[in-house]
């Protein structure tokens, strides 16, 4: 879909536009805004590539940039978004929804003051964006967390097949909260890239209000990797500290099946001794001997469990 900005009304022409967007645009609106504005539009595949020389150019005065956006959910993909700027225009393409556009395309709907201007307002509403992302993350780990030290610290599973799937569970949600930080992370890496570049490269144009804007948006990107970094940390002490309970949990069960083979082997030993029907063996003519052999099994099972019991192993 091909958007322009101010709009001024009729069919979208990117000639007079300051704000070119292109969500998800067909090879037909490419090549429009192509020639219209005499910039070669990079494709998706292109925006994709990783290389810092693919993800920020300058080719003539007008600058390309290129960086991942992080997905709204786990199930959804990463996609890139792409910048053109230059003094009289910005391009952008892009393959998903966000706020931030839709928050700007309100903004500068019947009026805008510069490129540079709408690049700022967008780099701080995506900035914005993941600092609210994070924060979400950093709420639903911090559940995670009282959940998993109250529910396993304080109380003793008894039902096997409901704590597997509880811990199960727990797993998928830290494993889910990671794998959104490590998108998160390449975003916030790519937008820590193109920020001083533009500014830099820029310079001669942009603004000194515009360039205070995007010092802000600078720092505010640092202080969002400090953060990302100590939910990182936190998500590593999570799974550590859930995988250290499965482990507890297996060696408690490990521990019970060890404790019922010892005590079930010397009372199985004296019943198959006893079973054996030699004719020569004395108690079976002794009229105690069936109670001699009851005795024995019961107290060749208790010595072992008051053994157990001494050594602390329950």
């Amino acid at each position: 879909m091909l958007s322009t900005y101010p709009d001024r009304g009729g069919k979208p022409s990117a000639k007079d536009a300051i704000w070119i967007d292109l969500l998800d645009p067909s090879d037909d609106e490419m090549n429009i805004v192509a020639a219209e504005l005499g910039v070669s539009v990079p494709t998706r595949a292109q925006l994709e590539e990783i290389e810092s020389s693919s993800r920020l150019q300058i080719d003539d005065g007008r600058l390309h940039l290129s960086v991942p956006l992080s997905a709204q959910s786990v199930d959804a993909e990463t996609t890139p978004l792409g910048f053109i700027l230059t003094p009289k225009f910005l391009v952008t393409i892009r393959f998903t929804e966000r706020h931030a556009f839709d928050a700007a395309a309100q903004a500068f709907k019947t009026s805008a003051p510069g490129s540079a201007d709408v690049f700022a307002t967008l780099l701080e509403g995506m900035v914005d964006f993941g600092a609210d992302m994070l924060e979400q993350i950093a709420a639903e780990l911090n559940g995670v967390s009282k959940g998993v030290f109250r529910h396993y610290g304080n109380t003793r599973q008894h039902n096997i097949a409901r704590s597997n799937r509880s811990m199960r569970e727990t797993l998928v949600a830290v494993g889910g909260a990671g794998e959104r930080l490590s998108q998160i992370r390449d975003a916030l890496l790519g937008f820590q890239r193109i920020v001083p570049f533009a500014a830099d490269k820029g310079k001669d144009w942009i603004d000194d209000k515009t360039q205070a804007r995007l010092k802000t948006v600078s720092q505010d990107l640092l202080s969002l990797s400090d953060f990302e970094v100590h939910l990182s940390s936190k998500v590593q002490f999570l799974l550590d500290a859930v995988l250290g309970f499965i482990n507890t949990e297996q060696n408690d069960i490990f521990k019970v099946l060890t404790i019922v083979s010892v005590v079930g082997i010397p009372p199985t030993l004296i019943a198959s001794m006893y079973g054996m029907n030699f004719h020569n063996m004395p108690e079976y003519s002794w009229k105690y001997g069936y109670e001699w052999g009851l005795g024995l099994i019961v107290f060749s099972t208790v010595l072992p469990m008051i053994w157990f019991k001494w050594r602390g192993w329950w």
